[in-house]
């Protein structure tokens, strides 16, 4: 009970505020940073809409890429599809996002959340044995990838092993589910997983400034 009070407790708190500084950090930063003037004249005029439609239209592969890319980018679209699944549509998160927020919406049925994150946690063990395997793949991985994964799926395994009361008592794996999904707050500013914000940021920059430049998005 002491680890699921200090998980619920200061943990929890520490945790949301390092996340919350982190995140404005981060963009802040962006904001700052100097750019070159484009000197280039504009055939079109960058619009908000451009870099929108950009943030959209880059989410599916392109079918020139599509034969060597489709099996990693399937991957990625049932991981990530199946984790925001589990988060945003788990009646007990929705609950604690409720209390958090004051915001609530509806949730699916248990088992469908059980068996999505079941799925889920089958692509992120099969992504990081493709990450091993992959030469090119592994060359390219540093600390930060293999961080990133332990953070990721903690969250999960800890949140299905509590409903399946598997491994030991049930507050002691709540503990360590809240916990898990604390140090994702904690890590989140900081590493790659910042790329769940960062990418609309970069892709809508990139799609007004192409919207300028008269080519397509």
């Amino acid at each position: 009970m002491e680890l699921l009070e200090f998980a619920r407790g200061p943990a929890l708190m520490w945790s949301l505020i390092i996340f919350c500084f982190g995140v404005a950090w981060r963009l802040v930063g962006i904001l700052l940073l100097r750019r070159k003037p484009d000197l280039s004249e504009a055939r079109s005029r960058a619009t908000l809409w451009g870099g929108i439609r950009t943030v959209f239209s880059r989410i599916w592969v392109r079918k020139e890429f599509q034969s060597r890319t489709a099996y990693g980018a399937a991957l990625g679209y049932v991981f990530h599809i199946g984790l925001a699944i589990v988060v945003l549509l788990f009646v007990p998160h929705i609950l604690f996002i409720k209390d958090l927020t004051g915001l609530s919406w509806g949730g699916l049925p248990n088992g469908v959340i059980y068996a999505t994150g079941v799925i889920t946690l089958i692509a992120l063990i099969i992504i990081m044995i493709r990450r091993l395997t992959h030469p090119v793949l592994k060359l390219l991985s540093n600390f930060d990838d293999y961080f990133s994964w332990v953070v990721t799926t903690a969250p999960l395994l800890t949140g299905l092993l509590a409903t399946a009361h598997l491994g030991a008592r049930y507050e002691t794996l709540l503990g360590l589910h809240i916990l898990s999904v604390e140090l994702f707050l904690v890590w989140f500013p900081f590493g790659k997983l910042m790329h769940a914000i960062l990418f609309a940021v970069s892709r809508g920059t990139t799609g007004a400034l192409l919207e300028r430049k008269g080519a397509a998005t």
